[in-house]
């Protein structure tokens, strides 16, 4: 029985840190995004998040993204600084090619940060990959 279940692979899909301004804040902030780098579209995409270390444990957030065109993004939430010094995990789950596919993705605390920028493709906008 358990050699029948399929675990597919959750590729070119991923979890971007992107520094950018906020009229509302008038300062810079980080933000979370989930970038679909495939062909096709994602449906039903969840994005659950924490933020944790060996001491702390922040709360777990849910977000229903919905569905993701091809080569698209969509905002998934705003990090607040003091997290940053904990490990971020994104775990995301989503519907494509009629199966359900699933991916963790982790910043490692303290990695979220401005020395650690690079380009992110479709984004267009300096930022950080997930692990």
């Amino acid at each position: 029985m358990k050699k029948d279940i399929e675990i597919p692979i959750a590729i070119d899909v991923h979890v971007a840190i992107i520094r950018e301004w906020n009229e509302d804040f008038l300062s810079k902030v980080w933000n979370a995004y989930i970038i679909n780098s495939r062909a096709d579209e994602i449906e039903m995409a969840i994005v659950v998040s924490k933020g944790f270390d060996d001491e702390r444990q922040t709360s777990t957030m849910r977000h229903g993204i919905g569905t993701i065109a091809p080569k698209t993004f969509k905002k998934v939430e705003m990090l607040q600084e003091e997290i940053l010094a904990l490990n971020n995990e994104f775990f995301v789950t989503f519907f494509a090619e009629g199966k359900l596919f699933e991916k963790r993705f982790v910043f490692l605390k303290n990695t979220i940060s401005e020395k650690n920028l690079t380009n992110i493709p479709l984004i267009e906008k300096d930022g950080i990959f997930a692990t």
